[in-house]
């Protein structure tokens, strides 16, 4: 199905997605916010720039954006998978609980800020580009890889990453030399059975967006986790 969206708005537009079966591509879409947010059984492709929280508590559907996207992508998203193939905004991946996030380009500030995990839901983001400030705050479960693919000169990630992170696991692909972590997390250089995990996530990435896997992971990554389960324990007062 092929579906204009110029000059309509999100409700009309989510309103026309619930009730339509089958692949969907979306065309003329500008800012549209909230696209197929709560969707399960879904197969949507964008041509445009959707608007802020595309997917948000997503249940299950797969979404392509041939372009960048805004701010709030995977919003407290359950299942699914959400494919950008540009840059996204500030927070993507909010309390994000479950499914997988791909980017081609760059996040902003706070991608992955609250993520977490239950049981067998382990929500994964892979970051092709940079991450800004504040990347895995409060992170307390999930998985968060940064590849820094054509970064040049510019550090893999801005200021204060893993702030308050208490679960989870992130994965950088630099030495991070030049990147200050907080110190309740311990950042080393992965090993073989860090390695191996990650070619998990980095096959499907590579697979996405065509790029040579075995180039992608010829690099030194650093491991980051938590030393905490309470970061912020000193900062309350005992009864």
């Amino acid at each position: 199905m092929l579906l204009d969206v110029k000059g309509l708005d999100y409700k009309a537009l989510n309103k026309i997605l619930r009730e339509s079966a089958g692949d969907i591509t979306i065309e003329e879409c500008c800012g549209q916010r909230f696209i197929a947010a709560g969707m399960s059984d879904k197969n949507i492709t964008i041509n445009g720039v959707p608007g802020n929280a595309l997917g948000a508590y997503l249940n299950g559907a797969t979404i392509t954006v041939n372009a960048n996207a805004q701010d709030a992508v995977g919003d407290t998203m359950n299942e699914g998978k959400i494919v950008v193939h540009g840059n996204i905004g500030d927070t993507a991946g909010y309390a994000m609980r479950g499914g997988k996030i791909f980017v081609k380009g760059n996040a902003g500030y706070r991608a992955g800020i609250h993520m977490k995990a239950y049981k067998e839901k382990v929500p994964v983001m892979v970051i092709g580009g940079t991450a800004g400030s504040f990347l895995g705050e409060y992170q307390a479960g999930g998985v968060i890889v940064v590849l820094g693919l054509e970064a040049k000169d510019k550090k893999i990630v801005g200021f204060f990453p893993c702030t308050g992170m208490h679960g989870g696991k992130m994965f950088l692909r630099s030495d991070c030399k030049d990147v200050k972590f907080p110190s309740r997390v311990t950042a080393r250089s992965a090993d073989e059975t860090d390695l191996e995990e990650l070619k998990a996530y980095v096959s499907e990435y590579c697979e996405v967006f065509g790029y040579d896997m075995n180039e992608v992971l010829n690099s030194p990554f650093t491991v980051v986790t938590p030393d905490s389960k309470n970061p912020y324990k000193q900062m309350y007062v005992a009864n």
